[in-house]
């Protein structure tokens, strides 16, 4: 699945506009290396964003193309 969809449905970016913007602009990293929208996200990667002074670090657990909106925590686990 594409980074910039993997963000808006698990829910940590809340649209896809958004997301594919945080990436072209460098904030998205991807196991430690910069990455584009079209990175494609396997379970296991650990997604770093900076959201201006925070950060936000994640690990990828499941990789799902429809979420219900209360399942979409379980997509990731927050590192720090």
């Amino acid at each position: 699945m594409r980074l910039d969809k993997y963000l808006k449905v698990s829910r940590i970016i809340k649209r896809r506009t958004v997301a594919n913007e945080a990436c072209d602009a460098g904030r998205v990293l991807v196991n430690g290396k910069p990455a584009r929208a079209s990175y494609d996200i396997k379970i296991g990667d650990v997604i770093e964003i900076s959201f201006g002074a925070r950060l936000f670090k994640a690990k990828v657990i499941n990789v799902s193309e429809v979420v219900k909106k209360e399942e979409a925590a379980n997509l990731f686990e927050i590192i720090e």
